[in-house]
C-alpha cells in the first residue's frame, strides 16, 4: 500500500509551496501536484491519506477532478480550498461526499488539524475494509457443508438438531464445526456471531 500522504493539488506555485511547508512542519507527509491532471495520472486505488484540492485551476478544475475520482470509486477524503464565490459550490460537494472545505484565506492551524483528521479517517476506513476483506476470505474458504453447519450454529441450533436436519451424524457435525471454527479463527459460537456482526464497509 502507498504511504499515507496529504496530496496537495494547486496550480499556484506560491500557495502550493506554502501549504506543503505548513503541512510538513506539522509532521504530515505531503505530495504536491501542479494540476488535477497530474494527480489523476498518479492516482491508484491504493492512494491513501487525503486530498487537498483547489476548486478553481487552469485546465481541469477541482470539481472535475472530484467527479473523476468519484467515477473511479475513490474514497479518498477530499478537502476543497475555495474562494469566496465558490462557497455554495463547496457546500454542494459536501453533500456529494467531500470531507470539508476551507475558504481562502484560511486559518493555518485549523487546516492542518483538519488534514490530520482526514488522514485518520482514511486510515480507519481502510482498516475496516481490510478487516471485512479478511472475514470474507475466511467465509469463502468454507466448504458448502461447513457453511450449512455455520448457518445452523448462527441460528442457535444444537449439534443434534443440525445433524438431524442435514441427515448426518453428530460426530460429522462436530468435525465440521471444529474445522469451520479454525478457518474463521474463533473458539466459540459467540465469537463467530460477533465476528460476522462486525461493521463491514
Amino acid at each position: 500500500m502507498n504511504t499515507p500522504q496529504a496530496h496537495l493539488v494547486d496550480d499556484d506555485d506560491a500557495i502550493r509551496d506554502a501549504l506543503a511547508w505548513l503541512l510538513k512542519s506539522r509532521g504530515l507527509p505531503t505530495a504536491t501536484y501542479a494540476s488535477a491532471e497530474d494527480f489523476l495520472a498518479s492516482w491508484t486505488p491504493d492512494t491513501c491519506g487525503c486530498l487537498l484540492l483547489d476548486m478553481r485551476m487552469e485546465g481541469m478544475s477541482g470539481l472535475d477532478c472530484f467527479d473523476a475520482l468519484l467515477a473511479r470509486g475513490a474514497a479518498l477524503p477530499v478537502i476543497f480550498l475555495t474562494g469566496h464565490g465558490d462557497v455554495p459550490l463547496a457546500v454542494a460537494t459536501l453533500k456529494r461526499g467531500a470531507f470539508d472545505f476551507f475558504e481562502k484565506p484560511f486559518n493555518d492551524n485549523e487546516l492542518a488539524t483538519r488534514v490530520g483528521e482526514a488522514m485518520v479517517h482514511d486510515a480507519h476506513r481502510r482498516a475496516v475494509h481490510a478487516s471485512a476483506d479478511s472475514i470474507n476470505l475466511r467465509i469463502q474458504s468454507l466448504s458448502p457443508r461447513e457453511r450449512q453447519i455455520m448457518d445452523g450454529i448462527l441460528a442457535g441450533k444444537y449439534n443434534k438438531v443440525i445433524a438431524d436436519e442435514l441427515n448426518i451424524s453428530m460426530r460429522t457435525v462436530e468435525v465440521h464445526r471444529a474445522n469451520l471454527f479454525e478457518k474463521m479463527q474463533v473458539k466459540t459460537a459467540v465469537e463467530l456471531a460477533n465476528l460476522l456482526k462486525s461493521p463491514q464497509a
